[in-house]
């Protein structure tokens, strides 16, 4: 028994070395497998786990994957070029206006699609729009931190929002409209809470004044990608453009409640998000007639190896009792009281997602909960606790989350560089701050709505 607490605990803290290393940029899918493989070989996850494990990732794997393909084809739209000239045209010159419609672009490509699928749309048009207002260096970096805060952020108000979210949900038996009614008023009050004590600490930093676009950035695309000749659609004017685009987003907000209407009605949510992005896709078959090969090699489905990979891994320090012991640790301070408890694992979650990353944090975290004896009430909104934990207090540093890890990559391969301390110089004074606040507004509301 000794040996197999040994090898768990050595297995996962090499594990998550490599990844937050990733030596030659190794993609984090590769230790996170390797971990897992052996964690099988020993024997610590028997045959049974992992049919419990793929019942409680599959479905969850299955609806983020969905998602993630309505973004990259958003992207064969030109979503990526419109978006940006719009952000142009909205802040009419201003570098502050500009700061709080990339807030609103962040926080609602997180709703509409997941924070994973946000940091793949909305980093790439930050960086289109930054490069092409010639912005210095060190008046993009505010821009580009504080929407990737947001973004990743803004996978807390509802469950489908987030991977390890949606695992969660399965893990604790809530339905993702008792998590938004639980949670969406809390969050988004403490998400805006977030933006403006980040314009506070960044302001000085952005520009008053904007200088105007070396070129335009929607005309170039369309013109040329979408030319007749190619036999593709084309679509002759901006206002023509914005019109199908806001069709294509309200297509996707239409799929999106239909998620919560499945899942109110126990339909498995995933079935919806598959059809909503094989309509898309044939959507797009008959505008561009663009073969759907192409969406295999965007989407980056490494997530769903990783996914797997660490709940087996998560699984295996579970069997060998290291939720045992939190709950020795845990229980007398959760019984103290909702507060006390909601603060107390909000915080472990968060501490553990900033050392280990926030997937392994709130899959520890989680089963923990389910050990407890809980009556239902008190183990939902603890849960939430953990939920702010992993997707806000994770973004104390810029390891805690798959979303950050995705969005550093993004920045390298475009060859933009934001250091540790441009990040901590914002993260260390909102995130903590937020965290707390957000814990608090979940406990008054969960007190009013259930009183």
């Amino acid at each position: 028994m000794h040996f197999e607490i040994g090898m768990a605990i050595f297995v996962f803290v090499m594990t998550m070395i490599v990844i937050l290393w990733r030596p030659g940029g190794i993609n984090e899918a590769w230790p996170a497998s390797i971990g897992a493989a052996v964690i099988l070989l020993s024997g610590t996850v028997s045959h049974g786990d992992i049919l419990d494990i793929l019942s409680k990732i599959g479905g969850a794997s299955i609806t983020i994957m969905a998602t993630i393909v309505m973004a990259v084809i958003l992207e064969s739209f030109g979503f990526f070029h419109w978006a940006a000239a719009r952000l142009a045209i909205l802040a009419r010159g201003s570098g502050h206006r500009l700061y709080w419609y990339i807030q609103l672009l962040c926080f609602l490509m997180t709703l509409l699609f997941n924070n994973d699928g946000s940091i793949l749309i909305t980093t790439p048009i930050l960086i289109l729009l930054l490069k092409n207002l010639r912005l210095k260096p060190h008046q993009a970096v505010p821009y580009l931190l504080s929407g990737a805060l947001i973004a990743t952020a803004s996978s807390a108000p509802i469950g489908v929002s987030n991977i390890v979210n949606l695992i969660a949900l399965q893990i604790v038996h809530m339905t993702l409209y008792m998590h938004t009614a639980m949670m969406f008023v809390p969050a988004t009050m403490g998400l805006l809470f977030m933006s403006c004590l980040m314009f506070l600490v960044v302001r000085k930093k952005l520009p008053k004044k904007l200088p105007e676009l070396s070129y335009d950035i929607e005309e170039s695309f369309f013109t040329r990608n979408f030319h007749p000749l190619k036999g593709k659609m084309t679509v002759e004017t901006k206002r023509q453009r914005t019109i199908f685009m806001l069709k294509v987003l309200l297509y996707v907000f239409v799929i999106r409640c239909l998620l919560f209407v499945a899942s109110y009605l126990s339909i498995p949510i995933e079935w919806v998000a598959v059809l909503g992005s094989l309509s898309l896709l044939v959507w797009r078959w008959y505008h561009l007639r663009t073969h759907p090969v192409d969406i295999l090699k965007k989407t980056p489905w490494h997530i769903l190896i990783f996914a797997f990979s660490m709940y087996v891994i998560i699984y295996g320090l579970h069997n060998v009792g290291l939720t045992t012991l939190l709950i020795k640790l845990c229980e007398p301070i959760v019984n103290q009281g909702l507060l006390s408890a909601s603060f107390v694992m909000g915080g472990l979650v968060s501490l553990l997602s900033n050392i280990f990353n926030n997937h392994p944090a709130l899959m520890i975290g989680t089963i923990t909960l389910t050990e407890m004896g809980l009556d239902p009430i008190t183990l939902k909104t603890i849960y939430l606790a953990n939920i702010i934990g992993s997707d806000m207090g994770s973004l104390l540093l810029p390891i805690g989350t798959l979303a950050s890890l995705i969005w550093m990559h993004i920045l390298k391969r475009n060859k933009v560089k934001i250091t540790w301390k441009d990040y901590l110089s914002v993260s260390l004074i909102v995130i903590p701050l937020t965290t707390v606040a957000t814990l608090l507004l979940l406990y008054f509301w969960v007190q009013m709505i259930f009183s």
